[in-house]
């Protein structure tokens, strides 16, 4: 048995859909187990690049089976258009399956992050307006409609028309908008059922028959630790659970069955969206590292915020997941820096903070405590192992490493598949 979970161990965006796919190519079966089409993924293999939203990464190994998980919030259009799109460049969708227990996003969620968000002004979450927060919101309020429903005609009809009634309501008293008809919908949504339809199932047999027939399973989580809906920045957060307990609802499986749990780390630190970012560069440097590193989001385009690696926040991702190992990319990404700063604790009122507070209030008063390591001042994109590494590029990894408690196991110097640095293999 090797069933391995990826989560990102910080704001998101730190390189997972690389990760995922290196490791998916011993993978069998590949599970995305939360958010939604919010969440961006970039694969480069050989000249081509891939930008997968909804699809898992593993989609582009032909042997491997991927899994779109429960807890995923299924914009099925988007998902259309991403299939459509593979098919195009010759990627097979052939073992594709979505559980039919996932909750849809209607056009009404869409609109309504639109209006919500724009009425906080300047409170606002920085949301990507793609019906996230209010799909998961009627989940909770238990009137969401779900991949099954679509499937019963007469069951989708009768949804439809209470949630309608309510949110329309909604859109014309309160935020003086038009709302939405319902025909038009129920044309759109039964034309997009056929064209899923026989690739639904129950996925969480499937992934329990895989992990018990001992295969190699992948779970992969969106968005990263701190936007985690209990445990990040909230409510700069998303709204569903990114960390590794997550994988277990949001896949169907238990958790005595995961082996090992990876957190995703970037060599620096950003994020995208509103909230405090404790170790944020507003100077040249910041500037540099976006640049260099291409720091804009793969959804919204939007440039990230960036900032120096924060232990803080690593070492509160190791603990809520209980984390095996690190995958720290983007490490060429600081190849010309003369120097490099490592956040090890916060200052707050006088006092030192080693643990990530609660309260924003706190966060936003928070300094960064630093420690200065010397840069290296090599191109490292060429490296293939860590022993050849230069030394300060080594010494900056171990520190990393001393202050989080995780080993780095795997080490990322350039966004394609043979620029990885393999220190333990999974599985």
């Amino acid at each position: 048995m090797s069933a391995v979970v990826l989560i990102g161990a910080q704001w998101g965006d730190e390189g997972k859909g690389k990760i995922t796919d290196f490791l998916a190519e011993k993978a069998d079966m590949v599970v995305r187990y939360q958010g939604g089409s919010n969440a961006g993924h970039t694969v480069v293999v050989g000249d081509e690049e891939y930008k997968l939203h909804l699809v898992p990464s593993g989609i582009l190994y032909p042997g491997t089976v991927c899994i779109i998980g429960n807890s995923v919030v299924l914009d099925i259009e988007v998902l259309i258009s991403e299939i459509k799109e593979l098919k195009e460049r010759g990627i097979s969708i052939a073992n594709l399956r979505i559980s039919d227990r996932a909750q849809v996003i209607m056009p009404y969620h869409k609109r309504l992050d639109e209006v919500q968000e724009e009425s906080k002004g300047a409170n606002k979450i920085g949301t990507t307006k793609r019906g996230i927060g209010p799909c998961y919101m009627d989940k909770a309020s238990r009137v969401g409609i779900r991949v099954c429903d679509l499937i019963d005609q007469d069951l989708f009809e009768e949804k439809l028309s209470i949630n309608l009634a309510e949110k329309n309501t909604l859109f014309t008293k309160v935020y003086g908008v038009e709302g939405f008809q319902k025909e038009p919908i129920i044309k759109q949504y039964g034309e997009f059922t056929e064209e899923i339809k026989d690739l639904i199932a129950d996925t969480s047999v499937l992934i329990n028959d895989m992990v018990d027939a001992g295969k190699k399973v992948l779970f992969e989580g969106a968005q990263g630790t701190m936007l985690d809906v209990d445990h990040g920045t909230y409510p700069f957060v998303t709204s569903s659970h990114p960390v590794a307990g997550g994988a277990c609802i949001g896949a169907g499986i238990g958790p005595t069955k995961i082996d090992k749990v990876i957190g995703i780390a970037k060599a620096y630190t950003t994020r995208v969206g509103e909230g405090p970012f404790p170790t944020e560069l507003f100077d040249e440097t910041g500037k540099q590292i976006r640049d260099e590193g291409c720091e804009f989001g793969t959804t919204t385009g939007r440039p990230r915020r960036c900032g120096w690696f924060d232990a803080v926040v690593v070492r509160h991702s190791a603990r809520l997941s209980g984390l095996t190992g690190l995958a720290v990319t983007k490490l060429d990404v600081l190849d010309k820096l003369d120097e490099i700063k490592i956040c090890k604790g916060y200052e707050y009122q006088g006092r030192i903070l080693k643990d990530f507070p609660a309260s924003l209030k706190v966060l936003a008063q928070c300094k960064p405590i630093y420690e200065t390591l010397p840069g290296w001042k090599q191109d490292t994109t060429g490296t293939r192992s860590f022993n050849d590494l230069p030394e300060n590029a080594r010494r900056y990894l171990e520190r990393i490493e001393e202050l989080t408690g995780v080993k780095a196991v795997i080490v990322a110097v350039g966004p394609k598949r043979s620029q990885t640095i393999v220190r333990e293999e999974l599985y």
